[in-house]
């Protein structure tokens, strides 16, 4: 009996609490506009809009995760191409001719041969002391890549021997004998039409010029180089022939045809340097003191100018031109340039010196006088270069051989 009365108590008291509970929510009933609200809680898109932002975020994903894959492709290839240039440009003729300090580049040192050959014809008028070179044909070139995929021309040259036995410094033969080379000057320049998309190209260019009686034809060569064309101008020499022309008789017209060979650099001229380097500024002063170079014709308006660039891993940073002075047998510049080193070792920079000629009184194309390079190489350290990095913050001078 007592049980049944707590049980009824009990009930009652849940009764009683659930009254309460829910007067007290009918005393205080939530806003209208809130459960309004609450009931319309949804995105205010149609369908078609929803899908179509679905989509757009998928293709910006899709297009993200692409970039991605196109960087880590890159820089996956890039390692592979950097080397497979690397071997390429260690195979250039051109690279090991430049690479070589000695006066083998410039001597008549024996060269082997490359794929292709070259038909031409010479002959020499001797009643009008005229000189003419006619190029007809080349056969079997071959690309850089070992490819028929070629847009080839001539560039001849006609070389004079000024003088033998010149002294400059850091020169002397392949074999050590320390013999100086020959001093050349470039009388004439002439250029082919280019052939697109062959291997045997077909030319038939005809080049004159009148011999001065000073200019005996034992002292000259003719210097013909086939050359892929590039619209950078990085003209890339698939080899070269060259001609004595005092060892042949070229009284009436001849023909030959010859085997293409690996170029070389012919001596033209000297360069007086000074190199400076300062290792707390990373600054380096390359001054171009004196320029000695022949003058192939007495010309008034006939001036000089060099343009100096720095190399940094295989790459142009940046180049300065000097002023422009009267071209004479040694042309005074006394000029200091400064150049800014980036983050690269000095080790992994050279210096690039190019000579031009050019006239100040009427307009003419520039003319390259030659060329030379400082650095220091894998194989080899150039001996200016080392100078200056043993004696720091002081100008060292020495004469280099100017090169084309």
């Amino acid at each position: 009996m007592v049980f049944c009365k707590a049980g009824g108590f009990t009930r009652y008291a849940l009764a009683t609490w659930s009254w309460r509970s829910r007067v007290r929510l009918m005393d205080y009933p939530a806003p209208d506009w809130l459960l309004s609200t609450a009931g319309e809680l949804r995105m205010p898109f149609s369908d078609t809009a929803k899908y179509c932002i679905l989509g757009i975020s998928v293709a910006l994903l899709l297009l993200a995760l692409g970039i991605l894959a196109w960087q880590a492709f890159r820089c996956c290839t890039e390692t592979h191409t950097t080397i497979t240039l690397q071997d390429a440009v260690n195979r250039d003729p051109l690279y090991l001719v430049e690479k070589s300090r000695t006066v083998g580049n410039y001597s008549g040192a024996p060269r082997t041969r490359v794929a292709g050959s070259l038909h031409f014809s010479i002959y020499y008028d001797q009643l009008q002391s005229q000189l003419v070179v006619t190029v007809l044909q080349a056969e079997g070139l071959l690309g850089p890549g070992r490819t028929c995929s070629l847009e080839p021309f001539v560039k001849l040259r006609l070389m004079w021997a000024v003088s033998e036995g010149v002294e400059v410094d850091d020169c002397t033969d392949e074999e050590g004998e320390g013999s100086a080379p020959v001093l050349w000057t470039v009388l004439q320049e002439w250029r082919t039409r280019i052939v697109k998309g062959s291997c045997n190209p077909l030319f038939g260019d005809q080049f004159s010029c009148i011999m001065q009686e000073d200019k005996k034809l034992n002292h000259i060569n003719l210097r013909m180089e086939v050359r892929h064309f590039d619209k950078f101008s990085r003209h890339t020499v698939l080899g070269e022939v060259r001609v004595p022309l005092g060892q042949l008789n070229i009284s009436y017209p001849l023909e030959l045809q010859e085997d293409l060979k690996t170029p070389k650099k012919d001596l033209v001229g000297e360069v007086l340097l000074t190199l400076k380097f300062l290792p707390t500024s990373q600054r380096l002063e390359v001054g171009l003191l004196k320029v000695r170079a022949v003058l192939n014709e007495i010309c008034s308006d006939a001036a000089l100018y060099a343009r100096i660039s720095l190399q940094c891993n295989q790459h142009k940073l940046r180049y300065q031109k000097t002023s422009t002075v009267a071209h004479s047998l040694v042309t005074v510049f006394n000029e200091v340039l400064m150049f800014s080193l980036p983050e690269f070792p000095l080790e992994q920079c050279k210096i690039s010196v190019s000579v031009y000629e050019t006239h100040t009184t009427r307009k003419s194309p520039k003319h390259l006088i030659g060329q030379l390079t400082l650095g220091k190489e894998k194989s080899s350290e150039d001996e200016h270069w080392s100078l200056m990095m043993r004696s720091v913050r002081q100008p060292i001078a020495k004469w280099h051989g100017l090169l084309i």
